[in-house]
């Protein structure tokens, strides 16, 4: 597995298509999670094109199930701040470490914010519900990160878990999106991760600071 800390990961070129953010609460065929709502609303945007596959997706589910979309956009001040803090846990953790010990470590479940898929609206965190809402358990928590059971191979879940996480999977990856394989729930298209697993040019999506958020 490649980190997105990975030096690789930040030589890939990036092509910015321009491709506008969408809300997705102007979307009414996904469903939305608000668990991590901001008052600005950014988490709940998405560009374009990742939507697009992701309403495809959709359609490929089983009747009975749905996406839960939990987290979308996210701006760069606040990967900043998580990244930061997972880097002083570390730090805390596993003193004695230079720093680029740190900023790799730290890259396995947090991506540093100039490579983030997230702040690029390409990146979505998401699982598996009902049609009537009631969320399914796929193993852990979406973004708990403290145990292995979050890899997205791990079988230290049980079979039904596992079952899902391959429905979840089998339909995103039909559409063309990758799995960041440490975080189950993170699944990508067009950024930088997206390109290096693809073997794609360049990405497609760079960092974006949308107007009101």
């Amino acid at each position: 597995m490649i980190l997105l800390s990975d030096p690789a990961i930040g030589r890939i070129p990036v092509d910015e298509c321009g491709e506008a953010l969408l809300d997705l609460r102007t979307v009414q065929a996904l469903r939305l999670d608000e668990r991590l709502a901001d008052p600005e609303g950014a988490y709940a945007h998405l560009r374009l094109g990742v939507v697009d596959r992701l309403v495809t997706a959709q359609t490929l589910l089983r009747p009975g199930l749905r996406f839960l979309i939990v987290e979308g956009f996210r701006p760069v001040a606040l990967q900043t701040r998580y990244f930061n803090r997972h880097v002083d846990r570390l730090r805390a953790a596993h003193p004695g470490h230079d720093e680029d010990w740190y900023h790799r470590r730290a890259g396995r479940y947090i991506s540093p914010p100039e490579v983030a898929p997230h702040v690029a609206g390409a990146a979505v965190d998401l699982t598996l519900c009902e049609t009537d809402g009631r969320e399914l358990w796929l193993g852990t928590e979406v973004n708990d990160t403290d145990t292995g059971a979050c890899h997205t191979a791990s079988t230290a879940i049980s079979a039904e878990a596992r079952g899902r996480r391959r429905i979840l999977g089998e339909v995103l990856a039909t559409v063309g999106m990758v799995n960041y394989p440490s975080e189950w729930w993170h699944w990508s298209y067009g950024d930088r991760y997206w390109a290096y697993t693809t073997k794609a040019p360049a990405a497609r999506y760079g960092p974006v600071t949308p107007a009101g958020l």
